[in-house]
């Protein structure tokens, strides 16, 4: 037994769980926790509409959505927030091994939905993008 708490999971507030659990499920290659995965085309989505878990393969920390009807997506900046705005509080960081592979990367979270807030992918010591997910998030994806 452990004499410390373990990180469980990450838990990402938002208005739809399964839109935004798609999203990085997709991202991430990560798979629904049993019970979690989405319902047959036209099935009632109960489980969808308040609580998800996505794991790694490995079964390693996870991921979770919690429907929350207040959310207001955070704002990302490089710059101090504007007083009153809702300012981010975590993001992920995600890596990857070289440019080209930030390049392609890119290209995946854009299509899945991703907007990009911020190029530095020219920097010659950490290339990166920081992005917002469908539902504003920020998270990072740089060459480690």
């Amino acid at each position: 037994m452990s004499e410390v708490p373990q990180v469980r999971n990450v838990v990402f507030d938002c208005r739809h769980p399964r839109p935004l659990a798609e999203f990085y499920r997709e991202l991430l290659g990560y798979a629904y926790r049993p019970g979690d995965e989405s319902p047959a085309a036209g099935q009632p989505d109960p489980r969808g509409e308040d609580w998800l878990v996505l794991r790694p393969a490995d079964g390693g920390r996870g991921l979770a959505f919690q429907q929350t009807g207040d959310y207001v997506s955070p704002v990302w900046s490089d710059r101090p927030t504007q007083e009153g705005a809702q300012q981010q509080m975590l993001h992920l960081d995600l890596t990857v091994d070289d440019v080209e592979a930030l390049f392609r990367q890119r290209d995946r979270a854009t299509s899945l939905g991703a907007r990009i807030l911020y190029d530095r992918s020219e920097d010659p010591e950490e290339p990166l993008y920081v992005f917002a997910d469908p539902a504003g998030h920020p998270f990072c994806i740089f060459v480690a």
